[in-house]
Formats: structure tokens, C-alpha cells, sequence
């Protein structure tokens, strides 16, 4: 059996430049989150979702192209079978992340219980042929079980992970650790990188332990009120994702030697891991706050929409509707005949075929419409949101 002592230290010493990250970050996070209005909030955080799905999935190997997850949360699947199932799978996290994000999470994320739940929700959504696995030490062909603790041993690259009957008990040690009331508020999102890393530690489930970890690590951010569905841990990982899997199996290696902490693992492989994923939070905050800035965004959709016009893909007055959804959000369809200028039979003309492409969306046939952001225009509105072949910073 592994020994919870095994899995220490939890939390690496604070130093300046850690408490100078995690300051940095509150103060971007608290800013951004009130820049936008409620309705194009709830229409960015539809995208991102998208974006932190396809960017999850990617880390694991799985490219599934935008197009494809905007066809699947319409229930549009592909016939070829391994699409179909990568379709299924984008659809999942989708989902997840959604209740994640609207407050439907019914335990804490940081519960062995929440852990299990994200889990659970996340498998029970994905197709049979995903849930066969092969045992990784015997060759087995197994089924994997939504939510169920691994029984198994397993190794992941250098990794062996802990006896599968220690499971229970380092999951609870991991809980009481980064939950503690003892914890400063800085160490408690200090805390989520390095749960984000001991979680990866203990391998609590067969398969599905990546995905679990950064929807975990998201929940854990929005319960600490730093996270948003704004913007996306995924995609700065996946960006990064050499080094993101490189300083993950560092943080695993035993201790350096008798200045590297008191534990049994470095903390200093910690520290730098740490380090790592606030500065990715941080930039993914920045770069998403550069690309929704309202007036620069509002030029893009601007030129964007004038010039569709022109090429009469787009009918006239279809910018005043567009604009609107930018700078009050979501607003009743009444509205259309005032802000065109037209007639009710044209007004509503122009605002169905922006309905009809996604431009605008609503929740209700008749419903008042906010913002859309169909995957046909995120490159023009949001340029550089998905470009996982060119790494970087951004």
C-alpha cells in the first residue's frame, strides 16, 4: 500500500514571486470578469467551452475540428464511427463544463465525491467503444466504469502510479490538504496548480484522469472566484503541452536532496510546476481580454459584417442588429424594425437570417436574441482562438 506521506508536499513555500503571480492573477481574473455584459458573457462562455473541450481533448490526442463540435452539440453526428465518437466525446465535456459553469456541480469540487461526479457525468455521455480500455500492465481489454476508482495498477510514461487500494485514502488527504481552513486565500490558489499536479499523481480512475484533472482544476478556480467561463486553462496548456506534460513528470520525481522541502517528492519540481500554471492562467486571461476589448472587437465584427454585406451574403442592416447584441446584449426581436430602420416584414427578414446562420441566438423560438459566435466566423471575430498548430504564448 502507498502512504499518504508518499504524496507530500502538497503545497510548495510561498515565495515572492509565487505570491506576486497569484496576486497578479486575482487582479486580472476580478478585472476581466466585469468587462463584458451578462449576454455576451453567456454567449463568449458557449465558445470557450468549445474551445476548452477541443484544446482537453487534443492534450489527449484527440483533434476534433470546431465544425465538428458545433454539429455535435446540434445533435448532427457523423456517420463515420471514429468521428461519431470523438464527436460524442466533445460533446461530453461540453456538458459537463456547462453545469460546471452554471452552478450544477452538486458537491464541492474540491471532494473526493466531486472528483468522482465529473467523472461519472463526463463517462456516462461518451459511447461504449470509449470506455473499453486496455489494461496498461496485462493487456486486458476492460470496461471502464463511470466514476469507479481505479482497482488496477497502472503506469503512466515514467509514472507509477499509487497501489490501487490507496486510492480512497490519498484522495482524502488531497481534499483535506488544498481545502484546509488553515489555508491563506493565496495558498488556497496557490493550491490549484498543485492539486492540479497530485491529482495527476494519484490516477484515481483508468482513463479519463487528464479531462478530470482540468475540469477539476476549472471548478476549483470558479469556487475561488477566479475562474470564468471567459476564458480557458485547456487552451494554454495544450499550447504549451511539451512543456506542460514535461514539468508534470518533473513534480513526480522523490525529493532533491535534503534543501528540496521535507516531503518525499520535490518541491521544488512542484514550485516550477506551480509557476507554470498561474502564468498560464495569467496570459490566457490577457489574451482573452485583448481579443473581446470592446472597441476592437466591435471594429472587427464591424468590417467583418459591412464587408459580408457588400458581397450580399449578408442583407443590409444586419451590422445594427450585430451591434446591438455586442453593446446591450440580449435584446427582444420587437426591437429589429426600430434598429434597421425597415419595415416589419423586412426587419424581420434580416433578423431571421442571422437567426437562421447563427449570428444571433436564442434560447426560445421567440425569444429575445444575443450574440452568436458560429464557428464560420471565429477567426474574422476572435483571430487566433484556435491555432493549435502554431504554439506560443498567446
Amino acid at each position: 500500500m502507498t502512504g499518504v506521506a508518499a504524496m507530500e508536499p502538497m503545497l510548495p513555500d510561498l515565495d515572492p514571486g509565487l505570491g506576486d503571480q497569484v496576486l497578479s492573477l486575482v487582479e486580472k481574473s476580478s478585472s476581466f470578469s466585469g468587462s463584458l455584459n451578462a449576454s455576451l458573457k453567456a454567449s463568449v462562455g458557449d465558445i470557450v467551452r468549445a474551445l476548452n473541450c477541443y484544446y482537453s481533448n487534443l492534450i489527449e490526442g484527440h483533434d476534433t475540428h470546431l465544425a465538428d463540435i458545433e454539429r455535435a452539440m446540434r445533435s448532427d453526428y457523423s456517420k463515420e464511427p471514429k468521428k461519431r465518437d470523438l464527436q460524442l466525446e466533445a460533446r461530453a465535456h461540453i456538458e459537463v463544463q456547462r453545469m460546471i459553469d452554471r452552478g450544477e456541480m452538486p458537491f464541492p469540487a474540491l471532494s473526493a465525491e466531486g472528483i468522482r461526479w465529473i467523472h461519472r457525468e463526463f463517462c456516462d455521455r461518451l459511447p461504449d467503444n470509449l470506455l473499453r480500455i486496455d489494461d496498461p500492465v496485462t493487456g486486458e481489454t476492460i470496461r471502464m466504469i463511470p466514476g469507479e476508482l481505479r482497482t488496477r495498477h497502472v503506469k503512466v510514461r515514467l509514472h507509477v502510479a499509487p497501489d490501487p487500494g490507496s486510492v480512497p485514502a490519498l484522495l482524502a488527504r488531497f481534499v483535506q490538504a488544498y481545502s484546509s481552513p488553515m489555508l491563506s486565500r493565496t495558498q488556497r490558489i496557490l493550491g490549484v496548480g498543485a492539486g492540479h499536479h497530485r491529482l495527476a499523481w494519484i490516477h484515481p480512475f483508468m482513463d479519463g484522469n487528464g479531462r478530470v484533472m482540468r475540469l477539476q482544476s476549472h471548478a476549483v478556480l470558479k469556487e475561488l472566484g477566479i475562474g470564468s467561463e471567459l476564458w480557458s486553462v485547456s487552451r494554454g496548456l495544450a499550447r504549451q503541452v511539451g512543456r506542460y506534460k514535461e514539468l508534470l513528470q518533473a513534480a513526480d520525481e522523490p525529493r532533491r536532496g535534503p534543501l528540496d522541502g521535507r516531503g518525499s517528492l520535490t518541491e521544488s519540481g512542484l514550485a516550477e510546476f506551480c509557476r507554470f500554471f498561474l502564468d498560464v492562467c495569467i496570459h490566457q486571461i490577457d489574451f482573452m481580454r485583448s481579443l473581446l476589448d470592446p472597441a476592437e472587437f466591435t471594429n472587427r465584427v464591424e468590417t467583418w459584417a459591412k464587408e459580408e454585406v457588400r458581397a450580399k451574403r449578408l442583407p443590409k442592416g444586419a451590422w445594427r442588429l450585430l451591434r446591438e447584441a455586442i453593446l446591450v446584449g440580449e435584446f427582444p426581436r420587437s426591437r429589429a424594425t426600430d434598429l434597421t430602420g425597415y419595415q416589419e416584414r423586412q426587419a424581420r427578414t434580416v433578423l431571421s437570417d442571422l437567426v437562421d446562420k447563427g449570428l444571433l441566438v436564442s434560447d426560445t423560438p421567440k425569444g429575445p436574441v444575443r450574440l452568436g459566435f458560429p464557428s464560420t466566423v471565429i477567426e474574422r471575430w476572435l483571430p487566433g482562438l484556435y491555432q493549435s498548430n502554431k504554439p506560443g504564448r498567446g
